[in-house]
């Protein structure tokens, strides 16, 4: 009884900080929408510096230096965080290009993708095992990405490289021993130098957009860090309390909620083999979640008893 109460306590929790994340995530675009007049480098490292403050400043207010420390210590904790480091940064940056030059659309594709992605990292590192109806919802998934390849007629670069940055950025959080407040800390920390130095090469030369943008700009490049940090940290949460599986199908809310963005708010193309692509990704979406009713329901039974 005490295992299965923990155990849905758990499932709880990590539903509803991934939740958060992804809703954040999928909303996002507005808000580096608001910021095109940015180039994309220049926005992706004030993204970087003001995450560390941010995220620094928390760490700060409940007294978490020891658990920083503590990270920097373990030689295995230090290389994953750097490997997370190399692979956030990568993302973010394809991310804030995409959105800036009219690539919402493929955005979402990318993060439609990336659940196939942990499901693929979770059976190969993680041993975790698929039923046949959770099988079934993957494959219908998985046929309409492949579906929106072959139409494409070239490689998905954007959506994959988002793909893989982030299921790689998850499988690595999972296995850390590092909480998600310090080790998001110690990731913008390993990138700070690289992107303080390019802002400041940047004022230097007069080219930097802050003293050019007007004020409601450069307040969104100040609460880029919060912008960007809050997802993570909710994320990060979620990933350690939610099996890979689970949490790949979650993400699916991110890139529906980019995707009607994208559509009815930016006005990119939508036509019917886009349509038959996410026809057959939400058919998959609906099986997942039915039978993820089926088992709370179960286990909820099991309770009672």
């Amino acid at each position: 009884m005490d295992h299965l109460e923990k155990m849905t306590k758990n499932d709880h929790d990590g539903l509803t900080y991934a939740a958060i994340a992804f809703v954040l995530w999928g909303l996002l675009p507005i808000y580096w929408k608001a910021l095109e007049v940015v180039p994309s480098l220049e926005l992706l490292c004030n993204r970087i510096v003001w995450s560390m403050f941010f995220v620094g400043a928390l760490i700060f207010y409940k007294v978490r230096w020891a658990e920083v420390k503590n990270a920097l210590r373990d030689g295995k904790g230090k290389l994953l965080l750097t490997i997370s480091s190399c692979l956030i940064g990568t993302n973010w940056f394809i991310y804030i290009w995409a959105v800036n030059h009219g690539h919402v659309v493929d955005t979402s594709m990318g993060y439609y993708m990336t659940p196939l992605m942990n499901g693929l990292l979770g059976f190969i590192f993680m041993k975790e095992r698929l039923n046949r109806v959770q099988g079934l919802a993957i494959a219908l998934a998985a046929s309409g990405v492949l579906y929106s390849i072959f139409d494409y007629g070239r490689i998905p670069y954007i959506a994959l490289t988002l793909a893989t940055s982030f299921a790689f950025y998850g499988l690595v959080r999972k296995i850390m021993k590092v909480e998600s407040l310090p080790g998001l800390f110690i990731e913008t920390a390993v990138l700070f130098p690289l992107a303080a130095g390019y802002l400041i090469w940047l004022a230097a030369s007069g080219d930097l957009s802050m003293t050019k943008v007007g004020v409601t700009e450069n307040m969104l490049l100040l609460g880029s860090g919060a912008a960007t940090s809050l997802p993570l940290i909710f994320f990060a949460h979620g990933a350690r309390k939610l099996r890979l599986i689970t949490l790949g199908m979650m993400q699916y809310i991110a890139p529906t909620l980019a995707l009607l963005l994208g559509v009815f708010v930016y006005g990119e193309p939508f036509g019917e083999s886009r349509l038959i692509t996410f026809v057959f990704i939400w058919t998959g979406i609906a099986i997942y979640v039915g039978d993820g009713l089926r088992n709370n329901i179960n286990l909820r039974t099991k309770l009672k008893i």
